[in-house]
């Protein structure tokens, strides 16, 4: 039986709304050295997966970029299966101010929006 092989496979890509993409830049800005944001998953929560934001001074290998605005986007490899084709938005909720993913793939989230199962 071959192995799964994420270089495999043609993706669809991730977006960024222009509210993301204006919030990274803005990260960007404020640290030098910072290129962007690596968005990837760690297997957690009461749903499976979450979704792990960085800062990225330099990127890894195996990291896909995807640039939109001016800002950059890096995901690794290994999470595309689970979040290719996702929206990264940037969104005020009363006081707080948050990243929101609209990921095609998660057939179901906890109640929290922390963690997501596919």
């Amino acid at each position: 039986m071959e192995s799964f092989n994420p270089q495999d496979f043609s993706w669809r890509g991730l977006t960024l709304t222009p509210a993301a993409a204006e919030h990274i830049r803005t990260l960007a800005n404020k640290q030098a050295g910072v290129l962007g944001v690596r968005l990837g998953i760690k297997q957690t929560g009461c749903a499976g997966f979450g979704y792990v934001l960085d800062t990225v001074t330099e990127p890894n290998d195996d990291d896909l970029m995807y640039e939109s605005d001016g800002a950059r986007l890096y995901v690794p490899l290994q999470a595309m299966p689970f979040i290719d084709g996702t929206e990264v938005d940037y969104v005020r909720e009363g006081l707080n101010q948050i990243f929101k993913f609209h990921n095609p793939k998660a057939q179901h989230e906890c109640g929290c929006g922390e963690s997501f199962g596919v």
